[in-house]
């Protein structure tokens, strides 16, 4: 979460997206779910943008939107909403 929410360095929040979103699992996304909930606007744009650019990469990764679905069903308020926020994101990509 410290990489997903670094404030000194907006470049290893977007790059740690985007790392966990091209792994494509449930954990995985449900890191970035929880960092979302947590981020303020302008970590929440970086941890789109890393979101983005695995998504749309050469290797994109549709597992995200699976991910993402299953989340919507976790226990936990924060990370079904961070996954909402992850699936709008993902709204026309190869999702």
């Amino acid at each position: 979460m410290g990489l997903l929410l670094d404030v000194e360095d907006t470049a290893v929040t977007r790059q740690t997206a985007e790392a966990l979103a091209r792994m494509g699992s449930v954990a995985a996304i449900r890191l970035i779910a929880l960092a979302v909930a947590e981020a303020d606007d302008n970590q929440a744009d970086w941890l789109q943008t890393g979101v983005h650019d695995a998504l749309v990469g050469p290797d994109g990764v549709p597992d995200v939107a699976a991910a993402c679905g299953k989340l919507a069903r976790d226990p936990e308020e924060a990370v079904r909403r961070g996954a909402a926020e992850i699936s709008a994101w993902a709204d026309g990509t190869r999702c």
